[in-house]
Formats: structure tokens, sequence, C-alpha cells
């Protein structure tokens, strides 16, 4: 499959707002991204704009406040789509098509159970959430995060393992936190853990450098399969080098840190 083959559905509702960086950081790494609205996969949409997951290669879930992060951070987004489209969800992730959850993307597969799914392909409740920061405030303000994965997720295919990224977070509900005593455990030894936030030295963080106090430093993890990943930090907000915070500083090249995750999924799928 080449790259201009590859479909992606960037998929939005009412509050999500980061839908057109996404699907830029898609067609930057030259694959096919279209924004479609969740009313267009269930019906409820003008036939001509009616669409269905089974034409797209990819589902990616972007940032923001989806329905206003009513309830919890992405849980009424989460709900819409696990009644009108949940059975088709767990076919394209069982076929090994690749879904990508940012911010309130993250929250939302969380909530759909897709991740952590530790047993099964989606898991029929939540076994974790993105709960409130440490600081109890809004933190936005980027963030070092290190590559720890061993190869297991398709969407950190291409970079080295133990590599630093600068990726910036805006969340006011990141820290990933379960009542499973061995929710840490399970995921190292089932490879799921992506990246972790570290220090501008590759080192332990601590405040600012985890804006959000997640257990273990945590900014992203997988499915068992790999397939699956959400993570905090924005990637598709530093495709350029010049959306980095230090770029007339520190300018080696014009590719952005964020690059290398959207052309992982790309070159795994062809």
């Amino acid at each position: 499959m080449r790259p201009e083959e590859v479909n992606v559905c960037v998929l939005r509702i009412e509050g999500t707002n980061c839908e057109d960086e996404m699907a830029d950081a898609f067609r930057a790494v030259g694959a096919q991204a279209e924004k479609v609205h969740l009313k267009q996969l269930i019906g409820r949409s003008p036939t001509e704009m009616r669409r269905s997951l089974e034409d797209y290669d990819i589902l990616a879930l972007p940032g923001g406040f989806s329905a206003g992060d009513y309830v919890r951070a992405g849980a009424i987004f989460a709900a819409r789509m696990k009644s009108a489209i949940g059975k088709d969800i767990e076919r394209f992730v069982e076929d090994g098509r690749p879904v990508l959850g940012v911010c309130n993307g993250f929250q939302v597969l969380v909530e759909l159970g897709l991740l952590p799914s530790f047993d099964e392909t989606m898991s029929p409740t939540a076994i974790a959430a993105l709960y409130t920061n440490d600081s109890g405030r809004f933190e936005c303000r980027p963030t070092i995060l290190r590559n720890d994965n061993k190869g297991k997720c398709i969407f950190s295919s291409s970079i080295e393992k133990g590599k630093t990224l600068m990726m910036p977070s805006a969340h006011a509900e990141g820290k990933l936190m379960s009542r499973d005593p061995d929710f840490i455990q399970k995921l190292e030894d089932n490879d799921q853990i992506v990246f972790r936030y570290v220090r501008e030295n590759g080192s332990k963080a601590e405040y600012p450098w985890n804006p959000n106090g997640s257990e273990s430093d945590i900014a992203g993890i997988c499915n068992p399969a790999g397939n699956v990943m959400g993570m905090m930090p924005h990637p598709e907000r530093v495709i350029s080098r010049f959306t980095h915070p230090d770029w007339t500083r520190n300018c080696p090249s014009e590719e952005g840190d964020g690059l290398p995750i959207f052309r992982s999924v790309i070159e795994k799928l062809r």
C-alpha cells in the first residue's frame, strides 16, 4: 500500500478542536485524510455525506473538549461511539487497522475500553481513566517524551528506543490511573508503555516535566496488539520544526519531532 492510498478518518464531534492539525499531519506523510463527523458514520447526515468506517485504513481521534467534557473527559464521545458503531470499531481494530487518539482522543480510547484492553479488544467498561492533573489546573507546556517501547507499537516503530522528543501538552485531565493494583506492571509486561515524560537529559521526570502526575511518568500507551495508541501530548502540533518553541535557536532541520509518529504508521502499512 503506497502512502497516497492510505485513507485516514479523523473523527470529530462538537467540541473537538485539533482535527485540522491531525489531518494535516497525516497529509504531511502522504496519506489521504478526511475530517468526518460522527453523524456521517451513523447515518444521521444527508445521503451524499454519509461515510463507512470500512472505507478507511486508519482512525484518528483528535484533541479538544468533545461534548464539553461533561461527566468525564471523553466520556460522552466514547458512549456515543460505542452505542452506535461499537462493533464496527471492534472489527476495525481486530483487522489490525491502526487507531490513534491524542489528548482528548486518548481519553476517549480509555473510556471506550480500547485502551489498555488487557484481555479483549474492547473492554465492556473502562478499567482506567485520565484524572485531573496533580496541579489542579490546565497545563499547557512543552514536554519531553522518551520512547520506551520495545517495538510492539506501530506508531513508534521507526523511532529509536530511548530517543527523546519534544511535544507540547495542553490538558487538565492527563493523569493515567487505574484501580487495578497491577496496572503498571501489566503494561510493562505487555510492552504497552510507549512514551514516558522525562527531563531534558532523559532522567526521571517531576513536575513540571511530568505535567499531570501520571504514575510511572506515562505519557502514552498502546493496546497488546500494538495497533491502538493513545497519548496526551500533541505530536500533530510539531510536524514542522517551525512550531517548536526553540526553533529560532535550535533548528537542525525542518522536520518536527511529531512527524516520526505519523511516518511510522504509514511505513508499517506499506
